[in-house]
């Protein structure tokens, strides 16, 4: 956060053509904002970017801004960009903090909505303003998926997080906590109890594993188990990470402020994947990153690693024949994630790609009349401001669906 948040919005240019608001991926009208800020009229200015972006006060902690809006600043060029992330959050939580939304009229129409991560809330939200009758149907026991189960509390405080459940029931939306769809009951049976159509945003839950041998030794963990409910688990004194995301940051960074003393981050191939900001918290935090290391076995005593060379693309290319012991107490594999396919497989004519994701049209419409699906379900993991993006545009088509096939009749 910067100092003074004031000092940086007067720093913007208000461009003429903002290049800041393009390299937004849910488009933050990110000048009239700043503009309206040092007018005073804070209140316009954290309407217009939460009307945008529900999620806004997540985004402005979570964001890669260095990556997306800040990153295509004109002041970057020859200088510092302005700081949009702090500007942002003072902006939307101040106004976040004193909404008092006025429940909509219902329409009659009744949705479901399977999930409640990033792109579940926002659906939810935008669904509920238009008069939908919304219930929410969420496998644990708090809204919130990757923001609550996924993110450290330290990057996006959990109190925020149990503000948006508030907004959700003052909205009039239902919460149906504990509830698995696809286990519990299916789709099927959600249109058979009168719900008109289904979002699914069930994000990607499942770790993807290594392959490899002895990773169902009792020392090795999965990084997004790990930060459900890190409190569980001890890891000693040593903790090798596999993966170079920001999965594997969180972790790293988690198990040092829990007690691990040595905690490194091993990555196959020659660069950190993700954010920048990310790796630098992490190593100042005092994780060591380690590069062109290709796990090859587990063992007792720690993983095996072979040497890697990568080409110009960081893709690797070679991996050595003889493998190093690098010692640990605990392994925990981040190097990816992939959705749940209990809802996917488990309802006829709902197809998935060949990377079991599910198959939608540009307007996240599936392969069975009158369901959707956003967010991670559909793209893999990506970040919290993609799948609002996304997932706004879904809101909107499931609401031109609803209205043709049900409002719109003589």
């Amino acid at each position: 956060m910067a100092h003074n948040v004031i000092a940086e919005g007067k720093r913007c240019l208000n461009c003429k053509k903002p290049l800041c608001r393009q390299g937004c991926p849910i488009n933050t009208p990110i000048p009239e904002m700043i503009s309206l800020f040092l007018s005073g009229d804070i209140e316009r200015a954290g309407k217009i970017v939460f009307e945008n972006n529900p999620l806004s006060p997540v985004c402005a902690l979570v964001c890669n801004y260095g990556g997306q809006c800040q990153g295509k600043c004109i002041r970057g060029i020859n200088g510092e960009p302005v700081e949009i992330s702090s500007i942002e959050y003072f902006v939307s939580t101040y106004y976040f903090d004193g909404l008092e939304p006025v429940k909509t009229k219902s329409n009659g129409i009744k949705i479901a909505v399977v999930g409640a991560g990033p792109a579940g809330i926002t659906i939810a939200i935008k669904m509920a303003e238009l008069g939908y009758d919304v219930t929410v149907f969420e496998a644990k026991p708090k809204i919130g998926g990757v923001l609550r189960y996924g993110i450290p509390d330290f990057r996006l405080p959990r109190t925020l997080i149990d503000k948006y459940e508030t907004l959700l029931r003052k909205l009039g939306v239902k919460l149906r906590f504990n509830f698995t769809v696809g286990k519990t009951v299916g789709i099927m049976e959600l249109f058979r109890d009168g719900f008109k159509a289904v979002s699914i945003g069930t994000g990607i839950t499942w770790p993807v594993t290594l392959g490899i041998r002895g990773e169902t030794l009792g020392h090795v963990h999965y990084g997004v188990h790990f930060l459900q409910n890190p409190e569980v688990y001890d890891l000693g004194e040593k903790l090798i990470v596999i993966g170079a995301g920001n999965v594997a940051a969180d972790v790293a960074r988690t198990a040092l402020r829990r007690g691990v003393k040595d905690v490194k981050i091993v990555a196959r191939s020659d660069r950190y994947t993700a954010d920048e900001e990310q790796k630098e918290y992490a190593e100042i935090e005092g994780a060591q990153f380690i590069f062109n290391k290709a796990p090859v076995e587990i063992t007792d005593e720690g993983v095996m690693f072979a040497d890697t060379i990568c080409d110009k693309e960081h893709k690797v290319i070679s991996v050595s024949d003889h493998p190093k012991l690098m010692t640990a107490d605990s392994v925990m594999v981040c190097v990816s994630q992939r959705p749940s396919d209990l809802i996917l497989t488990g309802t006829p004519g709902l197809e998935r790609d060949d990377r079991g994701f599910a198959k939608v049209n540009f307007d996240g419409s599936t392969t069975l009349e009158g369901v959707f699906a956003s967010g991670d379900v559909v793209r893999g993991a990506k970040t919290v401001v993609e799948a609002a993006a996304t997932s706004k545009r879904v809101a909107f088509a499931m609401d031109n669906y609803l209205k043709e096939k049900y409002l719109n009749r003589a």
